[in-house]
């Protein structure tokens, strides 16, 4: 729709339209709710006063970008909000040409606006075209934007960042004296008469320089600005993020400028929805909910793999006081709020800093300390290269637990956590192992615990794949556990939560089978690889992870080592594309990964 001819009136109503059908979809299908409500007048006013045709539009995370998806012709589609084959939940340009950019991960929308600014310089586009950024006060303290504002700082480029601030974390607004400053300080009459006054003490020499600028220094300093003015950004701020008017004023003011802009707009998560509204951190992302009453149906089924971490590390640290750990930003989601909140002085929140957080473990671990780097399997991209240079490099003992590892559902393909076998197999020193169930986690974690040497650990999200398997004996490094003996040339191999996929899909065979829980794909257990090629000629793979580099790559890799011919291996592994948003068995069966698509596929 194109709001930039609504009235005030108009665009008012629209922000309750848009609440009332954001509430009515994510009630039904679960999804992001309190920070999507809390920037309904942020994107509303942008929409008013840019054009998302020709502007681009960029949303850090993009969870938040509800409303600009209603505003952009998704509003009857957005019933199928995060559905296998429906709406993603985020931010992507093959659904809509108003998406600049696909999104998911935090802290990138400043890159991409300077990267945006050069293109248009570049085309001669200045004053037709300018990004506009979108990012939250959580994403703005990643030394990803940090690194962008510090350039666009230099090179100057027209653009407007917009800071939904929604904790107040930055600063407080002062009164009526802060909104005047704000005002004033994005008018072109002050603008005008800044550059008035540099060309005057120009004539004037340092002295005068020095004092105009201690005077425009104390000027802005009753203002919380001085961070990004010192970046070389315009600050206008603090505005309130749910005045419309406010809002497209100051917008207007900022696109007019000409030059980088950061808009300090402070807003209310779950605005507009009582129930929701403030500092909840389980309204951030929902599961379906009654909207009268808050309440969403009680889980049921087995305990979560995030749940069974979370005991035995409590367990764990109760016996061994040098067991320390991190987290980035999401202490709920990988169920370390319990260990933060008994052992607050071993265990942090380094905020959304993943690179940070893989580093300050490798000095603990240098200092003794036994340190597990809790942290979702895609967002442990992000600090890559730090696991290779400050830990890996030095062997030191960090574990790095990988929550939400192989498909998360409706998160979609910047969630998946199906790459992390492939790159950290990759890197010298690091071991590489899974559970497979409840009891072996434990046991996981108590090998974990007394190991000398950087360990990946995986697990899923929600709980492991149920099957009827002999007990779990404890972990020993590079040794695996023979599950079933059989008769026949057909080897199920699984690994983490696939060794529960393999045992389904064994319940469904018509003849013997037997199974590996491989536990260690980096070392392998050549012994027992060995042994059984003597024997079976079939081999299949069952994990939760991309094929190339993969478990599958790994058993290739030793049979072509040792010289071992004869064996047919076949990967049920992801193939090499990104995987879609939607319902886990759905994107599973589209994937032709269900236990009874993989027993069809053995029998043929």
């Amino acid at each position: 729709m194109d709001i930039s001819s609504y009235t005030l009136d108009e665009l008012q109503t629209l922000c309750g339209d848009i609440r009332e059908r954001i509430l009515e979809v994510v009630s039904t299908n679960g999804g992001h709710l309190s920070s999507t409500l809390g920037a309904t007048e942020l994107i509303v006013a942008m929409h008013k006063v840019f054009d998302s045709k020709k502007d681009p539009f960029i949303f850090d995370v993009s969870h938040q970008a509800y409303a600009h998806k209603l505003i952009t012709d998704r509003w009857d589609d957005f019933s199928t909000l995060r559905q296998f084959d429906g709406l993603c939940g985020y931010t992507k340009p093959s659904e809509s040409e108003d998406d600049f950019f696909v999104a998911g991960h935090s802290s990138t929308s400043i890159s991409l606006g300077v990267g945006a600014a050069k293109a248009i310089a570049l085309k001669g586009e200045e004053g037709q075209r300018i990004p506009v950024a979108m990012i939250g006060d959580g994403s703005i303290t990643a030394g990803m934007a940090f690194e962008a504002m510090n350039e666009l700082g230099d090179r100057k480029y027209p653009m407007v960042i917009i800071l939904n601030d929604n904790e107040m974390s930055i600063a407080k607004p002062i009164g009526a004296l802060s909104r005047i400053l704000t005002s004033t300080m994005a008018s072109p009459f002050y603008q005008k008469f800044r550059k008035k006054t540099e060309s005057f003490v120009d004539n004037f020499g340092e002295g005068a320089h020095y004092m105009a600028k201690r005077f425009e220094e104390s000027f802005k300093l009753i203002t919380p600005g001085i961070l990004f003015e010192e970046l070389g950004i315009e600050y206008i701020g603090p505005v309130d993020g749910h005045n419309l008017e406010v809002l497209i004023e100051t917008f207007e003011k900022a696109k007019a400028l000409g030059k980088p802009v950061i808009i300090h707009a402070q807003t209310v998560k779950g605005k507009g929805y009582k129930i929701a509204e403030g500092q909840h951190e389980k309204w951030h992302g929902v599961g379906p909910f009654d909207i009268e009453s808050g309440s969403s149906a009680p889980k049921s089924g087995a305990k979560s793999a995030t749940q069974i971490y979370t005991e035995a590390m409590l367990a764990l640290c109760e016996k061994d006081e040098k067991i320390v750990g991190v987290t980035a930003a999401m202490p709920g989601g990988t169920g370390l709020t319990p260990l933060l909140e008994k052992y607050p002085d071993r265990f942090w929140d380094a905020a959304i800093a993943e690179q940070h957080a893989v580093t300050s473990m490798g000095a603990l671990a240098a200092e003794g300390f036994k340190p597990f780097c809790t942290i979702y399997s895609t967002f442990m991209q992000r600090g890559y290269d730090q696991v290779i240079h400050d830990v890996c490099l030095m062997d030191l003992p960090v574990v790095f637990a990988m929550d939400r590892a192989g498909t998360v559902g409706e998160d979609g393909e910047t969630h998946q956590g199906v790459f992390d076998i492939s790159f950290m197999r990759a890197i010298p020193n690091m071991r590489v192992c899974a559970p497979r169930d409840e009891n072996s986690f434990h046991q996981s974690i108590d090998f974990a615990s007394t190991y000398a040497h950087p360990l990946s650990l995986r697990y899923p999200r929600g709980a492991f794949m149920e099957a009827e398997l002999p007990e779990s004996t404890p972990f020993v490094e590079g040794q695996s556990q023979l599950l079933f003996e059989a008769e026949s040339e057909i080897l199920f191999i699984g690994y983490g939560n696939g060794v529960g996929r393999a045992a389904q899909t064994r319940a469904l065979m018509d003849e013997d089978v037997a199974l590996l829980d491989l536990r260690f794909v980096k070392p392998l257990d050549e012994a027992m690889l060995r042994a059984l090629a003597q024997k079976h000629l079939r081999w299949y793979i069952f994990s939760d992870s991309a094929k190339m580099g993969g478990v599958g790559s790994a058993i290739l890799e030793f049979l072509a080592q040792e010289k071992i011919t004869g064996i047919e291996v076949t990967s049920f592994e992801y193939e090499d594309a990104f995987i879609t948003h939607g319902n886990t068995k759905l994107v599973e069966a589209s994937l032709g990964l269900l236990p009874q698509q993989l027993a069809k596929a053995v029998r043929a």
